[in-house]
């Protein structure tokens, strides 16, 4: 018999969506698979994230890799009536010695941060002094707490923060394929979840244990006393474009563009501490060997006059550099404050691409407990790619038995051979949807294919017996009334299903969450697309006459 489009359109369906399945698994895409970090020296090696016949992308589990599960640093009090958020910061920095960075109070959350705590503070040698030292400093704002209502750990809004910038990081810093997640831990803190598929645990650390905070800070003399101080001028939030690090003449710079308000500012700023006169400034800033106050020291000694723009990072003076003159000029007439650019130099070329990193990403609020209450896990590449073959083994065992059943059971090859392909078929396109996302397949998604697998090859059982094991079919009105029957059985036990699964992808539970996705998007596929093709091809046996 001829499949007719319109009268069998499912059968035309699922034969599209294996043909787009196939183009997203096969086609070129043009890009190239990320390749692994060698462990010992951090270099490409033959293995990569993504298969080389293919467009599957493989996880931690299949391609080898490091993970990385830590907490993030700092202290909380929520339920609090906030009316003026910068004065509690400010209190609590003077009575915590902590920087401007260090607190968040947020009104609207009724919620108190601190980005520290006693793993990280010498002052404090328990938790217990910690949150003793954090509820004392909030009574000083006017706050009635107790230790009691001090917790470890973060709100979900600086979480969700440091997982988008932690994200950014990772993909921007030239590591491919990485995500992070977080997952709740009963009774204790949430952790992030870092998964680099192909990296080492030294490449990895190197984008995630920073905070990334660049500031562009002015020393200078003070006007009335003559010392030297400090002043901070600007930080992440300020800049509109960023250039790529750039190394001319025997210097390193990172080119970037200020906002529209942050412009005038800076540009005022400088107008206001000298760094505007005629021939630009000189700075004698040494970042290698002296600290910020060793250099402030000696700049008060020597009598000679420095002007210096200081990058740092993390509270650490990466660079310090004098204004050249045309910069100075443009200060000076005001033409700055109208376009306002500038380079941040840097020591080196290196250092200079972490900073554009750090710029573009922004700075993580806070830092991963990595030391104390993290841990790291890394997987050989090559102990990884054993479990490519096993894992295919084990669908292929898990197909072949399936098949087998069904052939037992039914001893009519025309019934248990389409039922047979259905269920691969099924399998294909949930591999395409893999492709097409770009889902990095983990033994746990592979336990996901396994059971669509099953469930998918029930529910084409319910179809076939319902329809062939009550009595001979003879018209189309009684094969779609048997075939509703089985499909609303099936439709029920798809909800029940994906109702028993959504949890699990919705909620942060590490590897079971994509167990649960690859499951729900398979019973999805059946219900759509493979249980009402198989139904059409049930109806061309048994009515070959119609």
């Amino acid at each position: 018999m001829k499949l007719q489009l319109k009268k069998h359109w499912r059968i035309w369906l699922l034969v599209l969506f294996v043909v787009l399945s196939s183009v997203a698994v096969f086609a070129p895409t043009g890009g190239a698979g990320g390749g692994d970090l060698n462990e010992t020296n951090g270099t490409d090696s033959p293995q990569g994230t993504s298969s080389q016949y293919t467009n599957l992308r493989f996880g931690l589990d299949l391609s080898g890799g490091t993970q990385v599960r830590a907490p993030l640093i700092g202290m909380t009090v929520t339920g609090l009536e906030i009316d003026d958020p910068g004065a509690t910061e400010q209190t609590l920095q003077s009575e915590l010695d902590l920087g401007a960075a260090d607190v968040d109070a947020d009104a609207e959350e009724g919620a108190v941060e601190i980005y520290t705590d006693h793993y990280v503070n010498d002052d404090w040698q328990s938790q217990d002094e910690a949150f003793q030292a954090f509820a004392a400093a909030l009574q000083e704002a006017g706050y009635s707490v107790s230790t009691d209502d001090v917790r470890m750990g973060v709100t979900s809004q600086t979480r969700d923060t440091a997982e988008e910038r932690l994200t950014r990081k990772i993909s921007e810093g030239g590591l491919p394929g990485g995500e992070v997640s977080q997952v709740a831990q009963p009774g204790s803190q949430h952790l992030m979840v870092v998964e680099v598929p192909g990296a080492n645990r030294t490449a990895v650390r190197e984008r995630i244990t920073d905070r990334g905070q660049v500031e562009t800070v002015a020393l200078f003399p003070d006007p009335e006393t003559g010392e030297y101080r400090t002043e901070s001028l600007i930080d992440q939030g300020d800049f509109a474009n960023i250039g790529g690090a750039t190394q001319d003449s025997g210097q390193t710079f990172v080119p970037v563009t200020l906002t529209q308000e942050a412009g005038p500012r800076f540009g005022q700023a400088m107008r206001d501490y000298g760094f505007d006169q005629q021939g630009g400034t000189n700075c004698n800033y040494n970042y290698q060997d002296q600290s910020l106050q060793e250099n402030i020291q000696r700049m008060n000694e020597s009598g000679q006059e420095n002007r210096c723009l200081l990058t740092v990072v993390d509270g650490e003076v990466v660079y310090g550099s004098g204004i050249a003159p045309s910069l100075s000029s443009s200060f000076r007439d005001g033409s700055f404050d109208e376009n306002p650019r500038y380079q941040t130099n840097t020591p080196d070329l290196e250092t200079a691409r972490q900073l554009e990193l750090d710029m573009r990403t922004g700075a993580l609020p806070t830092t991963l407990d990595i030391e104390n209450r993290g841990t790291e896990f890394y997987l050989q590449p090559s102990l990884a790619e054993r479990f490519k073959p096993l894992s295919l083994a084990t669908g292929a065992v898990a197909v072949l038995a399936v098949a087998m059943m069904v052939f037992l059971r039914y001893r009519r090859p025309e019934v248990a051979l389409p039922m047979t392909l259905t269920a691969g078929a099924e399998v294909f396109i949930l591999l395409g949807f893999a492709a097409a996302v770009s889902l990095p397949l983990d033994l746990s998604h592979i336990a996901g294919f396994i059971a669509v697998i099953g469930t998918g090859v029930d529910d084409l059982v319910i179809i076939a017996d319902e329809i062939m094991q009550q009595g001979e079919v003879k018209t189309s009105r009684v094969f779609e009334s048997r075939f509703r029957k089985a499909f609303w059985v099936i439709g029920a036990a798809a909800a029940t299903t994906i109702i028993a699964m959504s949890p699990l992808a919705v909620l942060s539970l590490g590897e079971l969450r994509g167990f649960a996705i690859v499951t729900i998007v398979g019973v999805l596929i059946g219900v759509l697309i493979t249980r009402p093709a198989y139904g059409d091809i049930l109806r061309i046996l048994v009515l070959e006459d119609e």
